[in-house]
């Protein structure tokens, strides 16, 4: 069995499209996306939107989850850093952890081949 990873990254909403297709390119089926709500080390920044000021504390950000080949892990690192990058405050974050094993329930397979 190869060794296996668990990427999670949290990126703004709008950027998921780009980050999505770039990892398709690199052959990357099993993506689970879910919309979250969260903050970061960033200090909140007021907003404007219909002439008033708001602070938003909690803003929408999409997390993507990828097993994946630990041979894999930089490149979709980079696809996620290229496709989500703005420069901005609030970019995202990526979070790279060891995975034990992968099951599929229809199968049973285990390990990569679960992948």
């Amino acid at each position: 069995m190869s060794e296996m990873v668990m990427i999670t990254a949290y990126i703004r909403p709008h950027q998921l499209e780009g980050v999505k297709t770039a990892l398709a390119d690199l052959g990357v089926s099993g993506v689970t996306v879910n919309d979250v709500r969260g903050c970061g080390a960033s200090p909140e920044r007021p907003r404007l939107f219909a002439g008033q000021e708001y602070k938003i504390s909690m803003p929408a950000r999409a997390r993507l989850s990828v097993a994946a080949l630990a041979s894999l892990t930089e490149p979709i690192i980079a696809a996620i850093i290229e496709h989500a990058h703005t420069g901005e405050s609030g970019d995202g974050k990526i979070f790279v952890e060891p995975l034990a094993d992968a099951i599929r329930i229809r199968t049973q397979e285990r390990g990569d081949s679960a992948v």
